[in-house]
Parts: structure tokens; C-alpha cells; sequence
């Protein structure tokens, strides 16, 4: 699998979105969320021209989880992912309208 480095886009009081990249583009996309009880439940992201393969999945999870997810664990059950893969269809913002 190829070198990932990972970087926080957003941070909240109880979930975070982190965005893994290599060779100089954007490979996945992870939103994870902090539950009771210590759990924690990721939606993973691969993006399909990533080059990414799916035998490369459990590397790219064992690597956040080292780097990112001290004191949760997928061995211990207190650490669940989904993983899919997708395209960027766009970026959409609330736009706030004139009123007359």
C-alpha cells in the first residue's frame, strides 16, 4: 500500500472528519464519531481513482487507527468501520438569499 499522511478537516465536541493523502492527492475521506462508552464508528471513504485496492483497506484502517485512535481498538470491539467507495460529486454550501 502506498504512504499515507492524514489531516483533520473538522473537529466538533464528539466526531471529526480526517482526509488521507498520497502522492499528492486525496485518497479517502473519514468521518468518525465518538460515542458513550468509549466506542468509536468510522465511515470510510475511498475514492475510486485513488489507485487504492481493496486488500489495501485493512492496512489504510490499522494506520488511522495507530495514528489517530489511541485507546480504541477494531481487536477489543470498540472500534466499528464502514467502508465505501465513491466519486467527488462537489462541494455544496448553504447560500444565503436576498430577500427583497
Amino acid at each position: 500500500m502506498m504512504k499515507v499522511t492524514w489531516m483533520r478537516t473538522l473537529r466538533t465536541a464528539s466526531s471529526e472528519r480526517l482526509l488521507a493523502r498520497a502522492e499528492g492527492r486525496d485518497v479517502a475521506a473519514v468521518d468518525l464519531h465518538h460515542l458513550e462508552g468509549g466506542v468509536v464508528a468510522g465511515t470510510v471513504v475511498v475514492l475510486r481513482d485513488a489507485g487504492l485496492k481493496e486488500s489495501d483497506v485493512p492496512a489504510l484502517l490499522s494506520d488511522l487507527d495507530e495514528n489517530w485512535l489511541p485507546g480504541v481498538d477494531l481487536a477489543r470491539g470498540n472500534l466499528t468501520f464502514t467502508v465505501v467507495m465513491g466519486d467527488v460529486m462537489g462541494s455544496y454550501e448553504a447560500i444565503e438569499e436576498a430577500h427583497d
